[in-house]
């Protein structure tokens, strides 16, 4: 094969896209290598995916199937929303073995950090000092932006920092969001395109889509609506994954959780309404233990 297959898929929730990706993917996409295949590892199967959710909030949001729970989805939303950020390293310190990143502080922190030594001897910082609340914030600028212009085409953040991204072991994932209203009578809706570069389909996918839309509620959609003094809904969302794929070591849990499934058990029992008075109260014990633990490793000193 000589090309590398493109799909689209579309779902009017966040479950039945994901189901539908994973279906589609599982049927079309293309054995693959990785670096960081093991052994004998088989291949992996791979794309690249388009995936479309019209209405990103509606339930039934969450699938049964995804390789997490609950208490893990409110932790990913906490990471995307800052509460981790203290957590990256300062590169500057060769003993720091803190994160690389956090999507959110790419986002809302974005600039460089390592110092340069030039032949004369002399230091240098690579364009802006990041990690210190003197980077830029994207998410503001982009929330002023879309303030003053609704249909601008200019409200995208990224995370990729090219002088420093092609020699982290594990570089952002997510490479942008672009985001666009539109006026639907007394409604905005804000729709939203997603890019990344590699993006785990079965390991990771659908905790960075659910975490993405409750980072594009509370930080871009909530803002606007206190600023234009009118409800701003979420429109849709499409999300891009240049390689779309699940690692080999992972078919044989894929296939026992997700694809044997399909045939036996109605889309309704493999999913959750994120709305659902049981979920919410789950969801909300959940924020408190993702709390103490965020404390309890501060305490430990990370």
């Amino acid at each position: 094969m000589k090309n590398i297959p493109i799909l689209h898929v579309t779902g009017d929730m966040l479950a039945e896209a994901y189901e539908n990706a994973l279906v589609r993917l599982y049927e079309e996409g293309i054995r693959f290598r990785t670096q960081y295949d093991k052994g004998d590892d088989p291949l992996s199967i791979d794309a690249t995916m388009n995936i479309t959710i019209n209405e990103p909030e509606k339930d039934p949001m969450i699938h049964k199937a995804f390789p997490g729970g609950i208490e893990d989805l409110r932790e990913y939303v906490f990471e995307l929303l800052g509460f981790k950020d203290h957590w990256v390293k300062n590169m500057n310190d060769p003993d720091d073995t803190r994160w690389e990143y956090t999507y959110h502080q790419r986002l809302a922190d974005w600039g460089a950090w390592k110092e340069r030594t030039d032949h004369g001897g002399s230091r240098s910082v690579s364009l802006l000092k990041g990690n210190s609340g003197k980077g830029i914030d994207q998410v503001t600028k982009v929330v002023e932006k879309l303030s003053r212009q609704p249909f601008t085409r200019q409200a995208q953040m990224i995370t990729w920092m090219p002088f420093m991204d092609f020699d982290v072991y594990d570089p952002p994932c997510l490479q942008s969001l672009w985001y666009r209203l539109l006026e639907d009578g007394d409604e905005l809706y804000l729709n939203c395109n997603v890019r990344f570069r590699s993006n785990d389909a079965w390991g990771a996918n659908f905790m960075n889509m659910f975490g993405i839309i409750h980072f594009n509620r509370e930080q871009i959609a909530d803002p606007l609506q206190t600023y234009f003094g009118k409800t701003v809904r979420l429109g849709r969302m499409n999300w891009h994954a240049d390689s779309y794929h699940i690692y080999g070591k992972d078919l044989e849990a894929f296939t026992s959780r997700f694809w044997d499934r399909l045939k036996s058990s109605s889309f309704e029992d493999r999913v959750y309404y994120f709305n659902d008075p049981l979920i919410q109260e789950i969801w909300k014990e959940a924020e408190e233990k993702v709390m103490r633990k965020i404390e309890q490793y501060d305490k430990r000193g990370g």
